[in-house]
């Protein structure tokens, strides 16, 4: 048995937190007047002619509004934007290069701290120590805002590179050239001063979220049915919620139990949930159990549960504190919500929405059931959400698919050395393969598995899998050509883009689409395609039904945000009825007409909601995003069109979209491939 000291440290350090008063922070104050303001531009107009009166303009104000009493007077400020800003296109050019130089050192170098600190927390080893958790959640970087403050770097660069909205790169961002897009980056470098004190506390927040999440398994050879049988083997260990959903997915293809095994793993997530599961099975082997009806059993004698303390949304309302600290700070991104939609997806909330909602409620959710229902010979049950008899392995025994997977990836330097190969069935050629690989490196996770970019050229990004002691099972390794793709697309967008400012993509809805590119190619990377003429209908109803099933989710998670925004007062126990109801309530809309279960909290099981605040959203994009780079990717080199496409670098999604496959995102391919694919398959 192994028992985990750190979960139960993040216990008590969240319990300790959620006794503290909520802290808000207080709005700087503007300290440069309008009337100062207006005078430097006036001057520095006048002085260097009308041609630059927008970048003058944008540039003192950007300045204006950032600059504090301990930066120096009014007087001081004056002198520095008369001194600093460089009017001609040489200047303005060598300044640019320069800043762009030295931020890759500081991103990269800063990185590399954060990857080594993290290392105890992220990768298998002993139990993770108190200690672990203090440097683990360190950010090195947190003074380095205030650094570059405190020597004038930060309004050096806002005074010549200027900041512009979403709605002004909308507009004029498809005239602009590639250096023009690489100067607009430059000026979303330094828009908002948050003080490293802050930054520190939101590092230390979200890693005890990482941790308490990545020790969250369950021992599934110890779960029992009413009649005190077992159902899953010995030493099956699944996390929350990725492994459970995993597991759950793999029983459409065990027509013996498959179904009561599904029951029992839907019955594991309710009691996540609603945070009945007992304290004593998550990450224990001691005691076994009977989630349906919730009675523990030691060395066969029945014991008292006691309940999991709302620490899962105790956890949740940690980081939501933490991210509500910024608001303050951003004028231009007031709330997380903001700041997830228009500055990080750099899509409005409203147009993500209404994509969602457009699928959610069209008629092929319907005929998509009924064929699914036609399929498994019942009828839906909530967990049906999870489907996957669609993809080839559905007919295919997961203890075939995990012997291959054993045998080939023993450990984690087997697939490692084999990156390459991967890479040249995919459609690189053996030099460039072997480019790409020499970036990526393979290490063991104590979680399910995450792909970690470098941020600096050169450097290697990181793709963390589980390989247990018998080799990589067909659950690893599904995760892990999932992660890869994140790798080559992490290595291509830091390594072949022309700038700096520009290297990785628009979003990570649009590395999400890659690594969605690789995975559905899992079972040709191991020799088991299957050539049959009907894939490409079976693929276009998998998307469709996984972007049904992740578009609720994210709908959940938005409207617990936009909950917490206007509760946040709200106890641990408060939010979890909140996300239970934004979960019913979506349900009920988009869901129970389909698979039953009105009043279903099922939506509420992602882990995602919480360690990554409003991450889950960029899934269905990356879906609808994956599906049309699938259709433009077809017939053609995958290798070709990747490098062609993601080589734009992180100019805003639609338009690059634009570029790459000719129009916006839309659900609109996916929906008139489905409706082709249920006509087809049909007859």
């Amino acid at each position: 048995m192994k028992e985990t000291f750190a979960a139960l440290t993040i216990i008590v350090i969240f319990s300790l937190l959620s006794c503290q008063p909520v802290k808000t922070e207080k709005k700087p104050e503007i300290f440069i007047t309008e009337m100062k303001t207006n005078e430097v531009i006036s001057q520095l107009t006048d002085s260097l002619g009308s041609e630059s009166t927008f970048r003058i303009e944008r540039g003192v104000n950007q300045v204006a509004n950032l600059w504090r009493e301990s930066d120096g007077t009014p007087d001081d400020f004056a002198q520095f934007c008369k001194e600093n800003f460089a009017a001609d296109t040489a200047r303005l050019n060598m300044l640019f290069s320069t800043l762009e130089r030295n931020f890759e050192v500081f991103d990269g170098f800063f990185h590399q701290m954060d990857v080594e600190l993290k290392k105890p927390l992220q990768l298998e080893g002993d139990d993770i120590t108190p200690v672990d958790l203090m440097f683990g959640s360190y950010n090195p970087s947190a003074h380095l805002g205030d650094d570059l403050y405190a020597n004038k770097i930060a309004f050096l660069t806002a005074l010549n590179f200027p900041f512009y909205s979403l709605e002004e790169k909308t507009e004029l961002g498809e005239k602009w050239t590639r250096k023009e897009w690489a100067y607009a980056r430059m000026g979303d470098r330094f828009i908002t001063r948050v003080p490293a004190g802050i930054q520190q506390q939101i590092s230390k927040t979200l890693t005890e979220a990482d941790a308490y999440i990545s020790d969250y398994n369950i021992y599934m050879g110890n779960l029992r049915n009413d009649n005190g049988e077992q159902l899953f083997p010995d030493g099956m260990k699944l996390i929350s919620h990725w492994g459970l959903r995993d597991e759950l997915k793999s029983n459409y293809a065990d027509s013996l139990r498959g179904l009561e095994k599904q029951r029992m793993v839907y019955g594991v997530m309710k009691r996540i949930i609603d945070q009945t599961i007992p304290q004593q099975v998550i990450n224990n082997d001691k005691f076994t159990w009977n989630p349906l009806a919730n009675k523990l059993f030691e060395n066969n004698a029945e014991v008292a549960p006691t309940p999991e303390p709302d620490t899962r949304y105790e956890t949740f309302l940690g980081n939501f504190h933490a991210m509500r600290r910024l608001d303050s700070y951003n004028t231009h991104y007031p709330t997380q919500l903001s700041r997830a939609f228009d500055a990080t997806m750099e899509i409005p909330q409203k147009d993500v929405e209404t994509l969602f909602k457009g699928l959610l409620s069209s008629p092929e959710v319907k005929e998509v059931a009924a064929f699914i229902e036609a399929r498994l010979g019942r009828k839906l049950e909530p967990f049906d959400i999870w489907y996957n008899g669609f993809k080839a392995r559905g007919g295919v025994p997961e203890d075939e698919l995990t012997a291959i997977t054993s045998k080939k990836y023993p450990n984690p330097a087997a697939l490692e050395k084999d990156l390459p190969n991967i890479l040249v069935k995919l459609g690189w050629t053996p030099h460039k393969a072997q480019e790409i690989a020499s970036l990526i490196v393979v290490d063991p996770s104590r979680g399910a598995g995450h792909a970690w970019g470098a941020t600096m050229r050169n450097d290697v990004s990181r793709l963390r899998t589980r390989i247990g002691a018998d080799g990589m099972d067909y659950k690893g390794y599904n995760i892990a050509v999932h992660e890869f793709g994140h790798n080559v697309e992490q290595t291509i967008t830091m390594n072949d883009v022309d700038f700096y400012t520009l290297t990785g993509v628009p979003n990570t809805a649009f590395t999400e689409a890659v690594a969605f590119l690789f995975q559905k190619r899992d079972l040709e990377l191991l020799g088991l395609r299957n050539p049959n003429p009907e894939d490409e209908y079976y693929l276009a109803l998998d998307n469709f039904w996984s972007s049904y099933e992740i578009m609720g989710v994210s709908l959940v998670d938005i409207r617990v945000w936009e909950w917490l925004y206007n509760n946040p007062g709200a106890t641990p126990a408060q939010l979890k009825e909140a996300v239970m109801n934004a979960a019913k309530d979506v349900w009920n809309t988009y869901y129970a007409d389909v698979l039953g279960g009105k009043d279903e909290t099922l939506l509420g099981i992602y882990s995602h909601m919480i360690d990554y605040p409003l991450y889950l959203p960029n899934y269905p994009m990356g879906h609808l995003i994956d599906f049309q780079i699938g259709q433009q990717v077809r017939g053609k080199n995958l290798a070709d069109e990747m490098d062609r496409m993601y080589t734009q670098g992180r100019i805003i999604p639609q338009l690059w979209m634009k570029n790459a496959v000719g129009s916006g995102i839309s659900i609109e391919p996916l929906l008139a491939a489905t409706k082709e694919a249920l006509e087809v398959l049909n007859k």
